[in-house]
């Protein structure tokens, strides 16, 4: 995590009102030179200012457009402290990719730091090779990582993923990784697949010499979760064919981080000890609620203890793969937060929902909802909160745009200054160009995003 400097209390003591007025003034004055982009985990006081709205791989994909025209000098990311970065490895150099609140990091990219995955990398190869293995291991990293672990990742072969494309990436590594022709045909094949359809493979895809000769197992970063559900879709016995890396563990003297030599030779899929921190919160016993719920309510309604006119279908749970592999199997459908948004609002008036993800999404979710008849609610009742994503707040958002507008906090007061741009993420050009790399594989095999304004 970054050290943010403490605001001036002009802005803490700002209504959020007068805040809201203060930052659509700014926003005027900068015109097209400034977008920005929000979070589907941000607060609604935050996204009420955001241009475009999305999921990590909606706003990396914009993150690159919006540039496109020349016209954009700032990119004012309103997430978390690696979506800031991915958006300024994709953006061109003359423009400013800027993180309100430096400290809004995320756990889960902490939990793979780069020198644990050198020595996991080493080992893992190590310990293979000894028992006679002369594969490859092609390692993938969810967004929800470091620009130097996209870095490592790309140097070695690799691929970023989100949990939108985490099959079509898999499939790619599993096939060999291949050149341009491999990834666009698995590209178009993914995209002739419903989401909840993919590869429940076949010998070959399960072996993964279906597109070449070579034994590949894949490393699996930092989320073991989204692999392990990424794995179970793809055909893969999860008790046998994965197994998992934890670098604390390794720390400690167990070479393979836990795992045995046996476990590591038989498993396809190697997933390291990384988790979200909103979504281990869901347990299985919440799956079970609902589903006891739903039982009692056939039983009123068989019974005719209801009239007609109120009896209520069954609620569905629909989850993130980012829950652990119980919670999904539970669940009557899971998918990334683009996914569950179509999802749901595709859904038929009368419909009820049950959903495993953060608590800002699901509440504006339920507003949306309620106007068409859809009932929504947390799959849990516990708050279930992004509190990284939470340190951006409009106070935060105010006070670099003021900074951009030539505008400083003198004794609380405000008054003129040199414009200029704080809390920049910059890349290193170094790792840049490696992680890239890694970007640029997840991009060729995702589904192209639309554009959707925020609202």
């Amino acid at each position: 995590m970054l050290w943010q400097p403490s605001l001036d209390a002009y802005y803490t003591t700002l209504s959020p009102e007068a805040a809201a007025e203060l930052i659509s003034q700014r926003r005027e004055q900068l015109g097209e030179s400034l977008v920005i982009l929000g979070h589907h985990y941000q607060a609604d006081e935050v996204i009420q200012h955001a241009d475009y709205t999305g999921d990590s791989l909606k706003l990396s994909q914009l993150a690159a457009e919006v540039a496109l025209g020349g016209k954009v000098k700032w990119v004012i990311f309103c997430g978390v402290h690696f979506m800031a970065e991915t958006a300024d490895m994709l953006t061109p150099d003359a423009v400013e990719v800027i993180l309100p609140d430096l400290s809004a990091g995320c756990s889960m990219a902490d939990m793979a730091d780069y020198d644990d995955t050198v020595q996991a990398w080493e080992a893992l190869h190590e310990g293979l090779r000894a028992q006679g293995w002369a594969g490859r291991i092609i390692p993938i990293t969810y967004v929800n990582s470091t620009a130097a672990i996209k870095a490592f990742v790309g140097d070695h072969g690799g691929a970023c993923c989100t949990s939108s494309n985490a099959d079509a990436v898999f499939a790619w590594a599993m096939a060999g990784g291949g050149g341009p022709a491999l990834r666009a045909g698995i590209a178009r094949d993914m995209q002739a697949r419903p989401e909840n359809n993919l590869t429940h493979g076949s010998e070959s895809r399960a072996t993964g010499n279906d597109a070449t000769d070579d034994d590949i197992k894949i490393l699996f970063l930092p989320d073991q979760h989204l692999g392990r559900n990424t794995a179970a879709k793809y055909g893969l016995e999860t008790d046998t064919q994965t197994c998992l890396y934890d670098p604390k563990r390794a720390q400690q003297g167990e070479t393979l981080g836990g795992s045995t030599a046996s476990e590591l030779l038989a498993s396809k899929v190697i997933l390291w000890a990384g988790h979200c921190s909103v979504h281990k919160l869901f347990r299985p016993e919440h799956c079970e609620q609902i589903r006891a719920d739903n039982r009692a309510q056939q039983k009123q309604n068989t019974h005719g203890l209801e009239s007609r006119a109120t009896h209520e279908v069954p609620t569905r749970i629909i989850v993130h793969p980012e829950c652990a592999k119980e919670v999904v199997d539970l669940a009557d459908d899971s998918g990334s937060t683009e996914y569950i948004l179509t999802t749901v609002r595709a859904s038929q008036p009368g419909s009820r929902w049950a959903v495993g993800t953060e608590v800002h999404l699901v509440n504006r979710l339920a507003a949306e909802m309620a106007d068409r008849g859809v009932e929504v609610r947390m799959l849990s009742e516990c708050q279930c909160l992004c509190t990284t994503m939470y340190r951006i707040d409009q106070p935060h958002l105010l006070w670099v745009l003021d900074t951009l507008c030539g505008i400083r906090i003198n004794a609380s007061t405000p008054e003129p200054c040199e414009p200029r741009a704080v809390n920049v993420v910059r890349v290193h050009p170094e790792v840049c160009s490696l992680a890239v790399q890694s970007l640029e594989r997840m991009l060729s095999l995702s589904v192209p995003t639309a554009s959707s304004p925020a609202g």
